[in-house]
């Protein structure tokens, strides 16, 4: 267990940078431990470890020198709030991050095993490294740099379920709100503009989904014998399916809500290479790249149920099902949202098809405004850190804890950060955070920290 020493309140940007530089070591190790937990909270197999994955961060906001920890559940994954009570006169911030984890996929596809952390180049690979445990440990490396002595009351509430939806987070906030009231929030859980180029999220995209079923036969078929006349589900759910974009890939379900995009330029030669495009394969839609990720829909299909290619026969299906992924485009509303959906399957069936939607779940967009004094001082430290000013940036992927956040602490300023940059590979195959944004993100949150301090003693 580390020992804790007494340090000033005040300490110059300098002596606080370095403060962070000195404990880095010891994140870092501690980051390689939490990724070596699998907590992947899509599991059933995985719930001791998500628990395990708890448990790990309690003891290192123990170590930290947190007063009060606890895990807590509402019948989801478990989260953990630790608290710092705030000195008279202060402000107090609450730090989320998540401690669960997207499942690996295929594991002979990573580079090194996912759960076994590995530094290559300048990053730091294995599951949860960028999404979210870099995350966790950017709040500790702050609490470390003033000794676990905070200069302002601090709340650390680390999800457990966030990428299965974040299910029970609402009964969450009401059970513990009183623990969980702040002046300000941060939100460690987005994405840089690119490596070495820090930015603060204000857009998010919702997300809802539904399975389709398409239903044509009473039971398979010989397809000698009435191919060409009887329509197999197969093929018909691939039509329908089809009918969910037009020509260039913008998305044609009627009702759906789109915005304009900030006048921010992103390359399509930059996006092809981050997403990982093939050679010849052309961007959907039209407009521009930030419009079309962050202010407009996307819809995609994530699954399908049907037979497997070494089980296949010459025979008509009766029926398929598909799995839609729908991202809502800020400033909609993503139970609308879905009903469009559901409306353009049920009436574009082809063939007379029978269609069955059954609805999942969804999470609501977010407009965070980015102004006031709290942003000031967020720009400042970052500039800081950095050494460059940060960039406002939309996201294409969903934070539905956003919203959720607003609506329970209405009134309180919302920051949303980063520790990874678009390339770090959320969910997908050799994910990896880089040291170099990590450290720097680590010291631009523990200024911030200092920099709310100050602003309360300068205006006392």
């Amino acid at each position: 267990m580390r020992i804790l020493l007494p340090v000033p309140r005040r300490l110059p940007t300098m002596d606080l940078a370095q403060a962070v530089r000195d404990e880095f070591l010891g994140v870092r190790a501690d980051l390689e431990a939490l990724i070596a937990i699998p907590s992947v909270s899509a599991d059933p197999e995985r719930v001791d470890d998500l628990q395990r994955s708890a448990e790990a961060v309690v003891a290192l906001l123990q170590q930290a020198g947190c007063p009060e920890t606890e895990i807590v559940s509402a019948g989801g994954g478990p989260a953990v709030i630790g608290r710092y009570p705030a000195p008279p006169g202060a402000p107090t911030i609450c730090l989320y991050a998540h401690h669960d984890v997207q499942p690996t996929g295929d594991e002979s596809l990573w580079t090194s095993p996912p759960f076994e952390p590995r530094q290559r180049g300048d990053r730091l690979h294995g599951r949860g490294s960028a999404d979210d445990k870099a995350g966790i440990m950017m709040h500790l490396a702050m609490l470390r740099a003033f000794g676990g002595r905070p200069p302002i009351g601090v709340t650390l509430f680390i999800e457990g379920e966030e990428e299965v939806g974040s299910p029970t987070l609402g009964a969450l906030l009401a059970a513990h709100r009183d623990k969980l009231v702040a002046d300000v929030y941060v939100i460690a859980d987005s994405s840089n503009w690119a490596i070495g180029e820090p930015a603060f999220t204000t857009t998010l995209r919702g997300m809802a989904d539904c399975i389709v079923e398409v239903r044509t036969l009473r039971h398979g078929v010989h397809s000698g014998l009435f191919g060409g006349v009887a329509p197999d589900a197969l093929t018909t759910l691939c039509r329908l399916l089809a009918t969910l974009h037009d020509e260039d890939g913008n998305v044609a379900i009627e009702g759906l809500h789109s915005g304009p995009g900030p006048d921010l330029l992103y390359p399509p030669e930059r996006l092809q290479s981050e997403s990982g495009m093939l050679d010849g394969v052309r961007l959907l839609g039209s407009g521009s790249v930030v419009e079309r990720l962050w202010n407009r829909p996307a819809v995609a299909v994530i699954a399908l149920d049907t037979t497997p290619i070494a089980k296949a026969s010459n025979t008509l299906l009766p029926s398929a099902r598909a799995k839609i992924s729908l991202r809502v485009a800020p400033g909609d509303d993503a139970v609308r949202a879905l009903g469009c959906l559901r409306r353009h399957l049920e009436t574009h069936a082809p063939w007379g098809a029978q269609v069955t939607v059954t609805e999942g779940e969804v999470g609501q967009p977010a407009v965070i405004g980015f102004e006031g004094p709290v942003a000031d001082l967020a720009r400042a430290a970052v500039r800081a850190a950095w050494g460059r000013d940060l960039v406002l940036v939309g996201q294409g992927g969903s934070i539905p804890l956003v919203a959720e956040f607003a609506d329970a602490f209405p009134g309180a300023a919302i920051l949303i950060t980063a520790v990874a940059d678009p390339d770090a590979r959320w969910h997908g195959i050799d994910e990896g955070v880089h040291l170099g944004d990590f450290e720097a993100a680590c010291v631009a949150e523990t200024l911030f920290v200092q920099a709310l301090a100050d602003g309360r003693s300068d205006s006392a």
